[in-house]
């Protein structure tokens, strides 16, 4: 039996299904594992910081979750002055996975992509409650042989996907808990990339802060 029909069977009316619902999004929100968030916002920074890009993928609500977060990485960070992370979320070109899902096969929408755009060095971050989509997995067995380093972020009891990717943040959850492992990625993907956008406006205001007072400091050393 899933949580949520456990909690189903408990609640007096929606009310209190909510309310019940709401506690255990609370107790898998205080399980985090921080350490694991830490070490996925490094790996971002560095990518960023290298030029490298980063590719996000998933299917049906992960696949929004995807979109989502490579929207947030790639436009959030100009807002504060800071520059973006190059992210691409593999769900987004209906034509291209129409296409390759009809002509080649559903398990390759997302290697096909990265066939085309992945260079060795950039980031694949696979987005999968059960960890065991067929085409997550081919994608991110592709990325690792091919250069690509891989992160996970998974539900359940992490699946294939958590055991085949370089990293990962895991929500350990009974299988079927869908709605509150997508409800917890989703709120990963903010927490990621709302510290992120404030890093990289900081870094750069360091940076251009640091140069204007280089070039104060040879323009004085020129007027003497």
């Amino acid at each position: 039996m899933s949580t949520l029909d456990r909690l189903f069977g408990e609640s007096n009316g929606l009310a209190e299904y909510a309310g019940r619902y709401a506690l255990y999004l609370g107790n898998l929100l205080a399980d985090l594992d921080c350490e694991a968030i830490g070490r996925v916002g490094q790996v971002l920074e560095d990518a960023r910081r290298a030029n490298r890009t980063i590719f996000i993928l998933g299917n049906g609500g992960s696949a929004s979750t995807a979109s989502h977060f490579a929207n947030d990485l790639g436009l959030g960070p100009r807002h504060k002055g800071g520059k973006a992370y190059r992210a691409i979320s593999l769900t987004d070109n209906v034509a291209f996975l129409t296409a390759a899902g009809n002509d080649i096969g559903y398990d390759l929408i997302f290697v096909e992509q990265l066939k085309t755009l992945m260079q060795p060095g950039d980031i694949v971050i696979a987005i999968s409650a059960s960890g065991n989509s067929p085409n997550v997995l081919r994608a991110v067995e592709y990325a690792n042989k091919n250069g690509g380093f891989t992160i996970g972020l998974t539900g359940f009891d992490g699946g294939t996907l958590r055991k085949i990717a370089r990293d990962s943040i895991h929500i350990a959850t009974p299988h079927g808990d869908y709605a509150p492992v997508e409800d917890i990625h989703l709120i990963l993907g903010h927490l990621v990339a709302s510290y992120l956008t404030r890093l990289t406006a900081g870094a750069d205001q360091k940076r251009t802060s640091a140069i204007i007072e280089s070039q104060d400091a040879d323009s004085a050393l020129q007027a003497r």
